[in-house]
Protein backbone atom coordinates (compact mmCIF):
# COMPACT_ATOMS: atom_id res chain seq x y z
CA UNK A 1 0.00 0.00 0.00
CA UNK A 2 1.36 3.60 -1.20
CA UNK A 3 0.30 6.85 0.22
CA UNK A 4 -0.89 9.76 -2.49
CA UNK A 5 1.22 12.12 -1.08
CA UNK A 6 -0.43 16.16 -1.26
CA UNK A 7 1.92 18.84 -1.98
CA UNK A 8 -0.01 21.40 -0.27
CA UNK A 9 -3.39 23.11 -0.39
CA UNK A 10 -4.48 23.94 -4.14
CA UNK A 11 -7.78 25.31 -3.24
CA UNK A 12 -10.74 25.60 -0.82
CA UNK A 13 -14.51 25.31 -2.20
CA UNK A 14 -17.15 27.12 -0.24
CA UNK A 15 -21.29 27.50 -0.81
CA UNK A 16 -22.00 31.05 -1.08
CA UNK A 17 -24.98 32.81 -1.61
CA UNK A 18 -25.54 36.03 -4.01
CA UNK A 19 -22.20 36.99 -6.19
CA UNK A 20 -21.56 40.04 -4.69
CA UNK A 21 -21.45 39.31 -0.89
CA UNK A 22 -18.77 37.23 -2.00
CA UNK A 23 -16.75 39.96 -3.74
CA UNK A 24 -17.44 42.05 -0.93
CA UNK A 25 -16.63 39.89 1.78
CA UNK A 26 -13.35 38.13 0.52
CA UNK A 27 -12.24 40.86 -1.74
CA UNK A 28 -13.56 44.02 -0.20
CA UNK A 29 -12.81 43.11 3.36
CA UNK A 30 -9.67 40.44 3.24
CA UNK A 31 -8.03 42.04 0.23
CA UNK A 32 -7.88 38.60 -1.91
CA UNK A 33 -7.70 39.85 -5.39
CA UNK A 34 -10.70 38.47 -7.21
CA UNK A 35 -9.24 36.92 -10.13
CA UNK A 36 -11.65 35.20 -12.55
CA UNK A 37 -15.04 33.60 -12.77
CA UNK A 38 -16.71 30.76 -14.72
CA UNK A 39 -19.61 28.47 -14.64
CA UNK A 40 -20.06 26.07 -12.05
CA UNK A 41 -18.83 23.30 -13.97
CA UNK A 42 -21.31 20.82 -12.22
CA UNK A 43 -24.18 22.65 -11.95
CA UNK A 44 -24.88 25.74 -14.62
CA UNK A 45 -27.20 27.59 -12.61
CA UNK A 46 -24.03 28.61 -10.11
CA UNK A 47 -21.28 31.24 -10.96
CA UNK A 48 -17.94 29.60 -9.94
CA UNK A 49 -15.53 32.88 -8.40
CA UNK A 50 -11.84 32.55 -7.57
CA UNK A 51 -10.11 34.34 -4.95
CA UNK A 52 -6.28 34.88 -4.05
CA UNK A 53 -5.84 34.67 -0.41
CA UNK A 54 -2.12 35.80 -0.84
CA UNK A 55 -0.39 33.12 -1.52
CA UNK A 56 -1.18 31.79 -4.76
CA UNK A 57 -3.18 29.46 -3.33
CA UNK A 58 -7.11 29.71 -4.02
CA UNK A 59 -10.49 30.30 -2.41
CA UNK A 60 -13.11 29.78 -4.63
CA UNK A 61 -17.22 30.03 -3.80
CA UNK A 62 -20.22 28.57 -5.69
CA UNK A 63 -22.97 31.70 -5.16
CA UNK A 64 -26.12 31.78 -7.25
CA UNK A 65 -28.21 34.87 -7.49
CA UNK A 66 -30.98 32.79 -5.86
CA UNK A 67 -29.44 32.56 -2.79
CA UNK A 68 -29.52 35.13 0.05
CA UNK A 69 -27.14 35.62 3.22
CA UNK A 70 -27.47 33.38 6.42
CA UNK A 71 -25.90 34.88 8.75
CA UNK A 72 -26.17 31.81 11.00
CA UNK A 73 -23.27 30.26 12.21
CA UNK A 74 -22.21 27.41 10.00
CA UNK A 75 -22.56 23.93 11.27
CA UNK A 76 -19.67 22.28 12.98
CA UNK A 77 -21.09 18.84 13.65
CA UNK A 78 -18.26 15.97 12.95
CA UNK A 79 -16.87 16.38 9.35
CA UNK A 80 -18.09 19.78 9.13
CA UNK A 81 -15.23 22.79 8.66
CA UNK A 82 -15.08 24.37 11.85
CA UNK A 83 -13.23 27.87 10.95
CA UNK A 84 -10.61 29.12 7.79
CA UNK A 85 -7.46 30.77 8.84
CA UNK A 86 -5.91 33.18 6.71
CA UNK A 87 -2.48 34.13 7.55
CA UNK A 88 -1.45 38.04 8.15
CA UNK A 89 1.15 40.53 8.51
CA UNK A 90 1.62 41.25 12.24
CA UNK A 91 1.27 45.07 10.95
CA UNK A 92 -2.28 44.27 9.48
CA UNK A 93 -3.44 41.92 12.58
CA UNK A 94 -2.49 45.25 14.86
CA UNK A 95 -4.59 47.02 13.09
CA UNK A 96 -7.58 44.02 12.46
CA UNK A 97 -9.72 45.00 16.05
CA UNK A 98 -9.58 48.87 14.85
CA UNK A 99 -10.94 48.03 11.20
CA UNK A 100 -13.18 45.34 12.36
CA UNK A 101 -14.75 47.84 14.59
CA UNK A 102 -14.88 50.19 12.05
CA UNK A 103 -17.31 48.25 10.40
CA UNK A 104 -19.42 46.97 13.10
CA UNK A 105 -18.23 43.41 12.69
CA UNK A 106 -18.57 41.47 16.11
CA UNK A 107 -15.33 39.52 17.04
CA UNK A 108 -13.53 37.35 19.37
CA UNK A 109 -10.74 40.16 20.27
CA UNK A 110 -7.46 39.41 20.15
CA UNK A 111 -6.54 35.64 21.46
CA UNK A 112 -3.00 34.34 22.44
CA UNK A 113 -2.09 30.82 21.05
CA UNK A 114 1.21 31.19 22.60
CA UNK A 115 3.16 30.45 19.27
CA UNK A 116 0.35 33.18 17.26
CA UNK A 117 -2.24 35.85 18.42
CA UNK A 118 -5.70 35.18 16.61
CA UNK A 119 -8.82 37.00 15.76
CA UNK A 120 -11.92 35.34 15.08
CA UNK A 121 -14.94 36.67 13.21
CA UNK A 122 -18.03 35.56 11.17
CA UNK A 123 -18.36 36.04 7.12
CA UNK A 124 -21.91 37.25 5.99
CA UNK A 125 -23.05 33.60 5.54
CA UNK A 126 -21.69 32.19 9.27
CA UNK A 127 -18.78 30.88 8.20
CA UNK A 128 -16.01 31.34 11.35
CA UNK A 129 -12.78 33.39 9.79
CA UNK A 130 -9.46 33.88 12.06
CA UNK A 131 -7.05 36.25 11.33
CA UNK A 132 -3.51 34.73 12.30
CA UNK A 133 -0.05 36.36 12.92
CA UNK A 134 2.79 34.25 13.93
CA UNK A 135 4.63 35.25 16.93
CA UNK A 136 8.05 34.30 15.17
CA UNK A 137 10.32 33.99 11.58
CA UNK A 138 11.34 30.28 10.43
CA UNK A 139 15.42 30.43 9.96
CA UNK A 140 16.87 30.93 6.62
CA UNK A 141 15.69 27.15 5.37
CA UNK A 142 13.06 26.25 7.62
CA UNK A 143 9.20 26.43 7.54
CA UNK A 144 6.92 27.58 10.33
CA UNK A 145 5.81 24.00 10.30
CA UNK A 146 9.75 23.39 11.16
CA UNK A 147 9.59 25.39 14.27
CA UNK A 148 6.36 24.43 15.04
CA UNK A 149 7.63 20.42 15.46
CA UNK A 150 10.21 21.23 17.02
CA UNK A 151 9.23 23.35 19.78
CA UNK A 152 6.48 20.72 19.98
CA UNK A 153 9.13 18.18 20.83
CA UNK A 154 10.55 21.05 23.37
CA UNK A 155 7.76 21.78 25.01
CA UNK A 156 6.75 17.68 25.11
CA UNK A 157 10.75 17.05 27.11
CA UNK A 158 9.99 20.02 29.67
CA UNK A 159 6.27 18.44 30.05
CA UNK A 160 4.97 21.66 29.05
CA UNK A 161 1.32 22.35 28.59
CA UNK A 162 1.03 24.53 25.44
CA UNK A 163 3.54 25.75 23.07
CA UNK A 164 5.03 29.41 24.40
CA UNK A 165 7.62 31.77 23.38
CA UNK A 166 10.29 30.37 24.80
CA UNK A 167 10.25 27.04 23.19
CA UNK A 168 10.02 28.81 19.41
CA UNK A 169 13.48 30.21 20.46
CA UNK A 170 14.84 27.03 21.97
CA UNK A 171 13.48 25.23 18.69
CA UNK A 172 14.80 28.44 15.90
CA UNK A 173 18.03 27.76 17.90
CA UNK A 174 18.29 23.78 17.60
CA UNK A 175 17.25 24.00 13.99
CA UNK A 176 19.65 26.83 12.83
CA UNK A 177 22.31 24.64 15.21
CA UNK A 178 21.76 21.32 13.48
CA UNK A 179 21.67 23.34 9.67
CA UNK A 180 24.68 25.74 9.67
CA UNK A 181 28.21 23.97 10.67
CA UNK A 182 30.77 26.26 12.43
CA UNK A 183 34.80 25.89 12.81
CA UNK A 184 34.17 26.52 16.55
CA UNK A 185 34.42 22.48 18.95
CA UNK A 186 32.08 24.36 21.56
CA UNK A 187 28.53 25.55 20.24
CA UNK A 188 27.39 25.77 24.30
CA UNK A 189 26.41 29.47 25.49
CA UNK A 190 29.47 31.79 26.62
CA UNK A 191 29.63 34.32 28.23
CA UNK A 192 32.36 37.07 26.88
CA UNK A 193 31.76 39.58 29.88
CA UNK A 194 32.71 37.75 32.27
CA UNK A 195 30.96 35.95 35.50
CA UNK A 196 29.51 38.45 37.83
Amino acid sequence: MRKLQSQGVHHITLVGADRQTSIDFWEGILGMPFIFEQPNLDRASESHLYFDPGDGRLITVFTDENRTPDPKRTSTDIGCVHHIAFTVSRATFQQAVERLNERNIRHSGVKDRGFMDSIYFEDPLGLLVELASYRFEPPAGHTHADVLMEAHNVRLARGDYAIAEVHLADAIEALVESARPTLSADRAPKDPYGSI
